[in-house]
């Protein structure tokens, strides 16, 4: 009896040390490694000639099993805060394990590094470290971050080529990754978990006045965003229907200052007067109804573009 329970015992034990152990690696490989075929491009190319297509011919060769999708390649010119802007607006829609490529490279060639980002969120985003990433490590979080390691992950007969990493690292190492070709691991050195990040006036609420940045504008309507959250909105004890102050500073220089009806929608007010409203994203924004508020008072967005907001 005394020898069936000690068997019992130690067969107990193993399972349980051994199995948990199995289990564990199971999960740990699962959550690390779940790419799922899918690459969403961002440039500032434009689709005027065949830079995109070849980014897409270089994936495609890689596995013509990949789905590759277009976030924008309209960025404007080496606009690196409109790059991490647009991530932070799209990315949290796609599904854990899409492998994002933003190429807004302005430094290409230089001593900038070429990076992978794993978020918290399952995500990985290839990208330049010039702050592309800025807004996606504080809305997703950070993993891990990983020197890409080109004399691996590079594509091969491309080595004298210095102006398009584009399409010979950023779009092979994607599309390696995406496909399972390499694991995150095999990407290169790991790096410490922060990214080169650009200053920007990051939303709060203080003294009874909500300030923040205009993140973007809605470009085919002229409407202004700021990067204001419906979450301090409320704090500040602003409802609907309220009349509210809103000063626009570029650097130190005054743009705009008004008093706007703060309302669900555009109706809410005649043609052509102001309106603050939340965008899709639950971000404070104003606008002109059926105009250009960003045109008529000569806005644009950025981190040197500054908005503050206060219950009137």
């Amino acid at each position: 009896m005394l020898l069936k329970r000690g068997v019992t015992f130690i067969f107990k034990y193993l399972y349980m040390k051994y199995f948990s152990a199995l289990w564990f690696s199971i999960v740990f490989f699962q959550c690390s490694h779940a790419q799922n075929g899918i690459v969403v491009f961002q440039t500032d190319f434009g689709l005027k000639d065949g830079a995109v297509s070849a980014m897409k011919g270089v994936a495609a060769g890689v596995s013509n099993k990949l789905q590759l999708y277009d976030l924008t390649h309209d960025i404007p010119a080496y606009n690196i805060w409109e790059a991490a802007l647009r991530l932070e607006q799209a990315a949290p829609y796609w599904p854990k394990g899409t492998v994002f490529v933003s190429v807004v490279d302005p430094g290409v060639g230089s001593q900038r590094k070429p990076v992978v980002l794993q978020t918290k969120t399952g995500h990985f985003f290839v990208s330049p470290d010039n702050g592309t990433l800025t807004l996606i490590a504080r809305q997703m979080g950070i993993v891990a971050l990983r020197e890409i390691d080109e004399k691996i992950n590079r594509l091969p007969g491309s080595a004298a080529s210095y102006t398009f990493h584009g399409r010979d690292v950023f779009a092979y190492t994607a599309a390696r990754l995406a496909s399972g070709k390499i694991k995150f691991r095999d990407v290169g050195k790991l790096l410490p978990p922060q990214v080169v990040t650009l200053n920007y006036q990051e939303p709060v609420f203080e003294n009874g006045s909500l300030k923040g940045t205009l993140n973007i504008l809605d470009i085919q309507y002229g409407n202004v965003w700021s990067n204001i959250p419906s979450t301090l909105i409320e704090k500040a004890g602003i409802k609907i229907n309220d009349s509210i102050r809103v000063t626009i500073w570029n650097d130190l220089k005054i743009m705009y200052e008004g008093t706007v009806l703060y309302a669900n929608t555009f109706s809410a007010v005649p043609e052509g007067a102001p309106i603050s409203y939340l965008n899709s994203l639950l971000n404070f924004s104003i606008a002109l109804n059926m105009e250009s508020f960003a045109a008529k008072h000569h806005i644009e967005s950025g981190p040197s573009w500054k908005i503050e907001i206060k219950k009137k």
